[in-house]
This record gives structure tokens, C-alpha cells and sequence, in this order.
């Protein structure tokens, strides 16, 4: 039966060393296994445009967004995937509780036939009652000192079963979705986007007892990010089973999706993709979070392989699967396997190459590295670092900061504040086939490799179309 339709999961945060396909052997994920099985599990998956909403920029334009763009709407005139998928007769939907894709103005509904917003996530102006709310633990170790976290504890008061929680509302509401659905179009398009397991971590109780049921000390449910030794070791190992359990929360929704899914009989008509945007430090490179967010300074910090390297699994009802594949692998390629397999066509050229060639174990040109970054046209004012990733290799580079603080000097206090709090901002290069872990910094003894990696950088940024405003800051190494 020919592929008509496609589902795409994105879980916000999910790390891709969850997965035992992966080398996982911790994070109880048994739907998310099963799926990998019949999927093609690909090895060496980045992100791209970093974190949140550049991401979903970046695969909803099939774009690298970071090079002309920022956290923020989708720009006005801009096609996006839903708009192609249209002008092909396919029918779109969108089921989110990723809040940042919709609130404040944002518009990443833009051109879906329909959408749902699963309301209450984190930060989400939803509930204003209880005014008194009890925080777990103390202000100072949360992030934004608390702010969020008592938004997103009034949002979940009225909150009672395991259904109630916003990954079960978002899977239940997709299923519900289907099952009007499943036999009305010649061919659809769903991407469900849950904000799980993304912080605040509070899944039901039995979920943490899998993880660390002995524990009585205060639950740090939204870490203030930067370095770990705010907290201490049983915190810290706390926050990894509350992180844990949140993953196996997913897992278990996505399982009840995939269910539902066999159950109307689409399994075999339509190919299913799982993926994350980025992943998060649980003490690793002696941080927690993903970036650097403090009361005396907000930046970056390198994006290192707990961070950069995503989960991606693609099924295909025609293609076989339970396989490695090994190519350097990043959202715009989803971009582009979406509309190869609807049958869709850009009115604008798409950065990435679909997979069904690879997924199909043909001989392809591809890639030879990932570029993962954050949003660029700000210089690299506040510790921005772009990470290259080879098969061998990772470069993290500072790009020209010095030059960036003297043409930005009302940035030069919150840069030094960054580097006191996490330390000097410098390039680093690791050999990944040795030090997977990224502890040992080899740029200056392997400063050869560096300079030929970076020049393939500027290259590429040129090729993107990166306007030299930007691209100035990124020349030299």
C-alpha cells in the first residue's frame, strides 16, 4: 500500500541516550523501543537552529534559520511546510502543548488546516488561582527564581489522574484527532508537538519511585541553568530520576498513540518520525539545563553531545527497519522527506535532502558535518558558540568575540558576569571516536583539524546565504 500519510512526534528535550537503540540503560522507554525496532534509527541526528522555536523554525522552512533569524514568530511571508503540504491537496493539523510555538503572538499554526493548543504548559499565562501557591523547594535554586515555576503550578491545580497530565492530553487529543480522521482524506499531515519532558519535571508519583524512591529531600522541579554545583549530589541525582520519569511518561503516551494508530488500521499507510530539538545537561560538563540563566547574566554554553545530538527514528511501512544508519542527519532533511513522501513541492529551496534514499540503503552524496547553533545575528556577544560535528570530530567555536564586545560594548558586563559564573569562553575541539564525553579539549595540539573544519564552516554559512553583517564575526579562528 502506498504511504499517504505522515505523523510527526516532537518531544521537546528528550535526549537521545534515553533510548536503548541509543545505548541507553537507564530511562524505561518500552514504547519508544518497540517503534525503534521497526524504524530506521538514525545514529548521528543534530539540531540544527537552536533551541526551542529556531528549531521548529528551522523544519517548518526546511531552513537553517539560525543564520537570519531569532526566537520568535515566523516571519511575515514566509512559506512553511504546512502552506507546501496544502498546495498538494494534503490535509494539515496541528496538536500542540508546546507553548512558545503558539503564545505571545507566535505563529506556528501558520497554514495548518486545523490546530489544537492543549493549554498550561510551564510558563503559559492560563491559570490565575491559587493565588498561594507552595513552591518544592527553595526559590533560589529555581530558574527565574520561582516565576515560572508558580505559573505552572496554578495551571496544574485542578489536575487529578495520570490522563490530566499535558503529554497524555496531547496524545489523547491526536488519537481522538485520528480516529475522525483516519478515513476522510486521500492524505494527511499531523505533527504533534508535546513540551515533555522539558521542564518543570512533576510526573505522577510512581513514575519518580522507578527512579529514586527513597528520596525526602526538597524535589527541584525547574533548575535554575548553569553550573551544577548549586545543588547537591542527591539533588542533582534527583533531578535525574524526576527527568527520567518524566521521559517514561512519554514514552508510555506515545505508546498509547502508536496503539490507536494500529488500531485504525494507518500503521500501514503512513510513515511516523520521533524526534527532539535538543537535549539537556543533568551535571554533565559540570552543568544542569542547556544554557547559562542566572539573576546577574543570561547566555550560552557550549552545545556539547548531551545537548546537540538528537533522538531520530522514521518508520515506513515499505522500508525495512530495526537498522543503523550512520549519515550526519538534521531537521531540514525531515523538512525534505515530508514533502518527498506527500508529494509536495517547495516554492523555495529547501537546505536539506530527503532520507528515503538513505533510509532505503542506497548510495548517497551527503553531508559531511552538522552545524548546531543558536541564532548568530547577534554576534557572539553572550558565550554564542557553534558546534560542527563531523564524524570524527566536534569543534565548538567562539567565533570573534572580541570583535563583537567592541562594536556591542553594553554587552562586555553580561559576557564577563557569563564568565565568572561557567568559566572562560574559548574554542574547544574533541575527538569523538576517543572521547565520546568530550573531556579532553584538543584544539590547540590538533589546531590543523580545527582551522579545516572551521573554514568548511564558512563555507557553509556563506552557501546558506548568511549576510555579511553576521557572517563578519564568524571569519577567523
Amino acid at each position: 500500500m502506498t504511504v499517504k500519510n505522515v505523523v510527526l512526534i516532537v518531544s521537546d528535550t528528550f535526549r537521545y541516550d534515553n533510548l536503548k537503540c541509543y545505548g541507553g540503560e537507564w530511562v524505561k522507554t518500552p514504547s519508544l523501543d518497540s517503534f525503534a525496532e521497526k524504524a530506521v534509527i538514525f545514529d548521528k541526528a543534530y539540531a540544527a537552529s537552536f533551541p526551542t522555536i529556531p528549531h521548529r523554525h528551522d523544519l517548518y522552512t526546511g531552513k537553517y534559520t539560525f543564520t537570519y533569524s531569532k526566537w520568535g514568530p515566523i516571519p511575515e511571508g514566509e512559506i512553511v511546510l504546512a502552506q507546501m503540504l496544502r498546495q498538494s491537496g494534503c490535509v494539515t493539523q496541528l496538536i500542540v502543548d508546546t507553548p512558545h510555538m503558539i503564545k505571545d503572538d507566535c505563529n506556528y499554526d501558520r497554514g495548518f488546516d486545523g490546530w489544537i493548543w492543549i493549554r498550561g504548559q510551564e510558563n503559559d499565562r492560563y491559570m490565575t488561582s491559587p493565588r498561594s501557591v507552595k513552591l518544592p523547594c527553595d526559590r533560589s535554586k529555581l530558574r527565574y527564581g520561582g516565576r515560572t515555576t508558580i505559573q505552572y503550578l496554578r495551571n496544574v491545580s485542578l489536575r487529578r489522574f495520570e490522563e490530566d497530565y499535558f503529554v497524555a492530553q496531547t496524545m489523547r487529543t491526536a488519537a481522538q484527532w485520528l480516529e475522525l480522521n483516519y478515513d476522510q482524506h486521500e492524505k494527511f499531515f499531523l505533527h504533534i508537538d508535546t513540551f515533555d519532558p522539558h521542564e518543570p519535571w512533576d510526573p505522577p508519583r510512581w513514575y519518580v519511585n522507578m527512579y529514586d524512591p527513597e528520596y525526602d529531600g526538597e524535589e527541584v522541579i525547574y533548575p535554575i541553568y548553569g553550573p551544577a554545583n548549586l545543588l547537591s549530589e542527591d539533588e542533582l541525582k534527583h533531578c535525574r530520576a524526576l527527568y527520567a520519569a518524566e521521559a517514561t511518561l512519554v514514552d508510555k503516551w506515545i505508546g498509547f498513540l502508536l496503539e490507536r494508530m494500529e488500531d485504525l488500521g494507518l500503521v500501514d499507510e503512513s510513515m511516523i518520525i520521533f524526534t527532539s530539538d535538543h537535549g539537556f545537561y543533568l551535571g554533565e560538563h559540570g552543568l544542569i539545563g542547556k544554557s547559562i540563566i542566572r539573576p546577574l547574566a543570561t547566555g550560552y554554553c557550549p552545545l556539547y553531545e548531551e545537548v546537540a545530538h538528537v533522538p531520530l527514528l522514521i518508520y515506513h511501512p515499505e522500508i525495512k527497519g530495526g537498522w543503523h544508519c550512520d549519515a550526519l542527519v538534521q531537521p531540514q532533511d525531515i523538512t525534505a522527506t515530508i514533502l518527498d513522501v506527500i508529494g509536495a513541492k517547495s516554492p523555495i529551496p529547501i537546505q536539506g535532502s530527503s532520507l528515503l534514499p538513505l533510509m532505503r540503503g542506497e548510495d548517497t552524496d551527503w553531508r559531511e558535518f552538522a552545524v548546531t547553533s543558536p541564532p548568530i545575528i547577534h554576534g557572539p556577544v553572550a558565550g554564542q558558540r557553534i558546534t560542527v560535528t563531523t564524524k570524527e570530530w566536534s569543534l565548538i567555536y567562539a567565533g570573534q568575540f572580541e570583535d563583537a564586545l567592541r562594536d556591542n560594548p553594553g554587552r562586555k558586563v553580561n559576557f564577563e558576569r557569563l564568565e565568572e559564573i561557567a568559566g572562560k569562553i574559548q574554542n574547544e575541539l574533541y575527538d569523538l571516536r576517543r572521547d565520546p564525553r568530550q573531556e579532553n579539549n584538543l584544539f590547540d595540539e590538533e589546531r590543523d583539524v580545527a582551522e579545516e573544519i572551521h573554514a568548511k564552516l564558512v563555507d557553509f554559512l556563506s552557501r546558506m546565504g548568511t549576510e555579511e553583517k553576521y557572517l563578519k564575526y564568524w571569519r577567523k579562528i
